[in-house]
């Protein structure tokens, strides 16, 4: 009898797990448009993307709302002692898929898709002109239908936790007010040290209007990505507004950046950091593809593996001495007397600056912790849109010290709000802190990663990121990810050792 039970719920869960992949397969889909849309779609092609777009999320939602899939998963769930933990997983995972489908209207859902695809475009020429009036009618639609979806999913008095719990499950305005606070509590003194210390040496910086070609650029950049360990058989890399990484499906894994001919740096890491994200996608396990046990588990763990890569593996004087004769191949004509602890300052160099993305490691969660106040803001006092430069420029002056003289380096600079991803910006400071976490317990199993990473040989340390994150898909929370890599809950006690240990050395700050 117990055979028979078993055989049936392998069954049924054979017939749940090709609905699933039905469903997946549409979602690669999307992100595969999505993708071409932010690369190489003709700019005419807008309207028609976004109507192709919205219906399949159409028709996502509906098979998601299907209840036979319903009536499967409740089956599966009845019998879940008889399923192995990947495939609970996938059982558990769907059910939260299916309830958050369930209180949403499909009109809604295609709605929410096709602004989505329109609004990128309109965003990308407002950043472009640098004029926010050009981005706000379309912001302010979905800014409102933003808060439609919040009301069918958390009722009438839906708070802005709805969206953050979207992108890292379980967080709140709870969790993360006094997380900021305690950040910024010792962000703020540190930098302060730094910028009283700057103003006592000579900055070292790249000679004035030497231009870096932008074919060199890309070469070095992929080399570099090359030797963490990217596949560019199963991925590419191309050109967009705002970076961002893509990971379509198994074995197709598409990076993305943008270039400054007079500054490779801001190319090189946002590579560093796309390419850190697509290592993640390509180490996901394969026999699990198109089910929720494949997937990474959450932004913030995503954002780690980006982080980690980009700051401390890129942004050490080891990366450097292994880079350089590359770095010159490409650009001959680079000053002689830069060396790696040269460039390593130069990568390091704390400054406040106005764009999120080549921010420094001090000033960078100040740059989340803005973006966060704006959204609590607009979702928890209704903040009307055409204030929204007006609340960012004073705010950024006022933490910042600085003013912000265009609104393409103020509150056009993310592409986030264009995708009506409310909420995100928050999982940046978790991967930071995620990231430091995981380089401590590291190095307690590889030995001095610093030695490592000099040595040029980086295999062992994405073999263990491998290990310890990427082959773990979804099996488990974000949180029990973390404490299972690293043997503590999370915490971001590593992340201020981390930066107040590498910047007090950097600036000789006698207090770190």
């Amino acid at each position: 009898m117990k055979k028979d039970y078993f055989a049936i719920a392998m069954s049924t869960y054979e017939e749940f797990i090709e609905m699933v992949k039905d469903i997946y397969r549409l979602g690669a889909i999307q992100s595969h448009l999505s993708w071409d849309q932010q690369t190489i779609m003709p700019a005419k092609g807008a309207s028609s993307r976004a109507e192709i777009l919205s219906w399949l999320a159409g028709e996502v939602h509906k098979r998601l709302v299907d209840p036979e899939l319903n009536r499967i998963v409740s089956e599966l769930e009845s019998k879940i002692d008889t399923l192995d933990p990947d495939m609970a997983c996938n059982v558990s995972r769907m059910r939260r898929e299916i309830e958050q489908a369930t209180l949403l209207p499909a009109e809604l859902i295609e709605e929410m898709a096709r602004l989505s695809s329109e609004s990128r475009i309109i965003w990308a020429q407002a950043r472009e002109e640098s004029d926010f009036s050009i981005f706000a009618p379309m912001l302010e639609k979905i800014i409102s239908i933003t808060k439609q979806k919040m009301r069918y999913l958390g009722g009438e008095d839906a708070s802005y936790d709805v969206l953050l719990d979207e992108y890292e499950i379980g967080m709140k305005m709870s969790d993360y007010d006094p997380l900021f606070a305690g950040l910024k509590k010792r962000l703020i003194p540190l930098l302060e040290k730094i910028m009283a210390a700057r103003a006592n040496e000579q900055q070292i910086q790249i000679p004035e209007g030497m231009e870096f070609p932008i074919p060199s650029q890309e070469k070095f950049c992929k080399e570099v990505a090359s030797r963490m360990g990217f596949d560019f058989e199963a991925g590419r890399l191309d050109i967009t507004t705002h970076p961002f990484c893509s990971g379509l499906w198994d074995g197709d894994t598409r990076i993305t950046t943008r270039y400054d001919a007079l500054d490779p740096f801001s190319c090189l890491y946002a590579v560093m950091h796309e390419a850190g994200h697509g290592l993640y996608e390509q180490g996901l396990p394969s026999k699990h593809k198109l089910s929720p046990r494949g997937l990474a588990i959450s932004l913030g763990v995503h954002e780690s593996q980006s982080r980690l890569w980009e700051n401390q593996i890129g942004r050490t004087t080891g990366f450097w001495k292994v880079m350089l004769d590359s770095f010159r191949k490409q650009f001959p004509e680079f000053p002689e007397n830069i060396g790696p602890n040269e460039l390593n300052r130069i990568a390091n160099s704390v400054e406040p600056s106005f764009i999120r993305v080549e921010a420094d490691e001090i000033t960078y969660n100040m740059h989340v912790m803005l973006r966060y106040e704006i959204e609590k803001q607009i979702f928890e006092e209704d903040l009307p849109v055409e204030k929204i430069p007006q609340v960012w420029n004073s705010l950024f002056e006022e933490w910042f010290g600085i003013e912000v003289p265009e609104d393409r380096l103020g509150c056009l600079q993310d592409v986030h709000w264009s995708m009506a991803a409310f909420g995100y910006f928050p999982t940046y400071t978790l991967g930071n802190l995620y990231a430091a976490q995981l380089l401590e317990a590291m190095s307690v199993d590889l030995g001095d990663i610093d030695q490592i990473i000099a040595e040029g040989d980086w295999s062992s340390i994405l073999q263990w990121l491998r290990t310890n994150i990427h082959h773990q898909g979804s099996v488990m929370t974000p949180a029990q990810l973390i404490e299972s890599a690293t043997g503590k809950a999370p915490s971001p006690d590593a992340f201020i050792r981390y930066i107040e240990s590498k910047y007090g050395e950097l600036y000789s700050l006698s207090d770190y």
